[in-house]
């Protein structure tokens, strides 16, 4: 017999599914079935022909298309990623996009049910359906079936998972370094996020809390905003909120206006107790932070430097005397305690002035502020954000970078989500339902003007990404019921992770694995979207392709077991193993293909199962959202 990776070789050249290291555009409507997806190159290019031909003369190996099986993937063969047909838009935001696309002469498609079912799992919940859920949805005849799907997922346990990783790469949830929050408050602080996101707290209360709390960084788990940061200064901590809850980059402002802001936070105190990296955050009333606090130490400073300017210029025996003589020399400072002046006066971002009483928390006039319909930055950076997370790119491109020369794509558009979101009292689940719902989600991801960037940027296809490291190992994980190991470089007394526990779920930046750090997980060191590097790499390729844990999992999961053990003939567990992996049916021209290949005999029994497998999972229609 020959080698594992000489037949996989041969597989792949059969189904001619070897991926190219990034998706490409179709040139043009008559290829752009086979751009859309690489793993059935050859298989769709024929497909409607071979569909047509093949109805009364399938081959005695593959049954005749007279059961739901054969009627299905006749069908996928001529609508595997899309539905042909005018698009009627149904909602607001349809008609606000549509509108922009008209104009520029597009007429966009629907994404097949298939797509679909994939594209909602992974973009809500961070996972493929199963085998059953992805047949029993292709196979539902309810028209209303799509909806219904959305609204079962956000209701699942996983959303709260996915949508925990997502808001700790923002917020920077990472034990060690650079953030070092420690063990204990990393997972005080995920605990907290992913309570409230499976609860649905409004994200105006999601984030006043974060602003605005107070006690131990273990037992008060949104006080880690205040710790979760490099720089906890007043200037950068006012960094860390404009970015967050602003999506703005400080750095680009004027220095007044982040000097008027630092006022807001000037008062906050870290307090360690006698718990081992134990502190306690809270608003200090008798902080002084005042420019003579800061004179004081510079005149300390400056005549300490004399002195030893003037010690160092003498010999060693006369080192005590002249330093004493220097000393005495010099103007002497009057040190006295610091007095608790603060700034009495702080400066929004937006230019108000307002005077800062002495028996308030600053930070609660500027969550006053920042928490209002009225104020310009609040809704419209989560309400980009959440379009961001689903549409693969901003409104206003990229998400974190707001500010008056970035202007948004669709101004009516934003303006619209914003009211939305202020009228649900800022109910996350429902703009994310909305926009789920929306015909502009569902949109094929099959670009029908390639190298127009207008295109992209006014949301006319759904644009094809990478899928994220962590949903990339659990999706493999998965359906190879398979675990991998996760650790931390430096060992964490607190951490437990179980061995069936999906990645997405993990609270701690710091415990990661070979395979998450090759495939872009981000550091969170930063809080930016660009942190995550979803951007395809020939290391990543050749992993996927030659990786020892990969091949062992396929061979040795109980997948493979679970659907040889039906005792099914071919084409219907080439079926199980497309849906298991692709989450659609095969197309009749790829069972074709697969029945080709055992004749081959490169490979026997069992063995050609776990290559077709190993076939599909490195094929672009596995690795990317679509």
């Amino acid at each position: 017999m020959k080698t594992f990776l000489t037949s996989i070789i041969s597989f792949l050249m059969v189904l001619n599914i070897i991926a190219a290291p990034a998706p490409t555009t179709p040139k043009s409507a008559k290829d752009a079935k086979a751009t859309a997806s690489k793993p059935v190159k050859k298989a769709v290019t024929k497909a409607t022909a071979t569909a047509q031909k093949s109805a009364s003369k399938a081959p005695a190996t593959v049954a005749a298309p007279t059961n739901i099986y054969a009627a299905i993937t006749m069908l996928s063969e001529t609508n595997l990623y899309e539905i042909a047909g005018t698009v009627t838009p149904e909602c607001q935001i349809d008609k606000i996009v549509f509108r922009k696309l008209s104009k520029m002469g597009i007429k966009p498609l629907i994404c097949s049910d298939a797509v679909f079912v994939r594209r909602a799992f992974v973009d809500v919940i961070g996972t493929i359906p199963t085998v059953k859920e992805a047949r029993d949805f292709i196979q539902d005849k309810d028209p209303n079936k799509r909806k219904a799907l959305i609204d079962n997922l956000l209701e699942r346990n996983e959303y709260a998972d996915y949508w925990a990783m997502k808001w700790g790469d923002i917020l920077k949830i990472k034990a060690e370094f650079p953030v070092n929050l420690w063990p204990n408050a990393a997972q005080a602080y995920h605990h907290w996020i992913r309570s409230s996101l499976r609860d649905n707290k409004p994200y105006d209360k999601f984030v006043r809390e974060m602003l605005v709390s107070n006690g131990s960084n273990f037992r008060v788990g949104p006080v880690n905003f205040y710790r979760a940061v490099q720089n906890k200064t007043p200037e950068g901590l006012a960094t860390v909120v404009a970015l967050v809850f602003m999506g703005s980059r400080a750095e680009n402002w004027p220095t007044n206006t982040l000097i008027g802001m630092e006022a807001f936070f000037s008062q906050i105190t870290y307090k360690p107790t006698r718990e081992w990296k134990e502190e306690v955050v809270f608003w200090d009333t008798e902080k002084d932070y005042t420019l003579q606090q800061e004179a004081i130490a510079a005149a300390e400073a400056l005549a300490t430097n004399v002195a030893s300017s003037a010690t160092n210029a003498v010999s060693k025996q006369a080192t005590n005397a002249v330093a004493k003589q220097v000393t005495n020399a010099v103007p002497q400072v009057t040190i006295v305690p610091p007095v608790a002046k603060v700034p009495r006066e702080g400066v929004f971002p937006d230019g108000k002035k307002v005077k800062l009483p002495r028996d308030r928390d600053p930070r609660e006039i500027f969550a006053d502020w920042l928490i209002t319909p009225k104020n310009p930055w609040f809704t419209k950076n989560i309400v980009n954000r959440m379009w961001s997370w689903l549409l693969g790119r901003g409104i206003i491109h990229e998400p974190d970078d707001i500010r008056p020369d970035n202007p948004p794509s669709n101004p009516e558009l934003l303006e619209y989500l914003q009211k939305e979101f202020v009228a649900s009292h800022y109910d996350m689940k429902r703009m994310f339902r909305l926009i789920l719902n929306s015909k502009t989600y569902q949109l094929s991801s099959i670009n029908s003007k390639p190298g127009d960037p207008k295109a992209e940027a006014n949301f006319a296809f759904y644009p094809v990404r990478r899928l994220d490291a962590e949903v990339l190992i659990d999706v493999i994980n998965k359906f190879t019921g398979q675990s991998d190991l996760y650790t931390s470089a430096i060992p964490e007394p607190f951490t437990f992770i179980p061995d069936n526990k999906p990645s997405v779920a993990i609270m701690d930046g710091s415990i990661s694995s070979s395979f998450l750090e090759l495939f872009g997980r981000p550091a969170r060191a930063t809080g930016l979207e660009k942190e995550r590097m979803n951007r395809p790499l020939a290391t990543q390729r050749m992993y996927l392709l030659n990786s020892g844990q990969i091949q062992r999992k396929l061979e040795t999961g109980p997948m493979l077991k679970f659907v040889l053990g039906k005792n099914h003939r071919s084409p219907e567990i080439t079926e199980d193993i497309y849906l298991t992996i692709l989450s659609r049916f095969p197309t009749f021209a790829e069972v074709k293909n697969v029945e080709e290949y055992a004749k081959l005999g490169v490979v026997k029994g069992r063995d050609m199962w776990v290559d077709l497998g190993w076939a599909l999972l490195n094929s672009e229609e596995f690795l990317y959202r679509h």
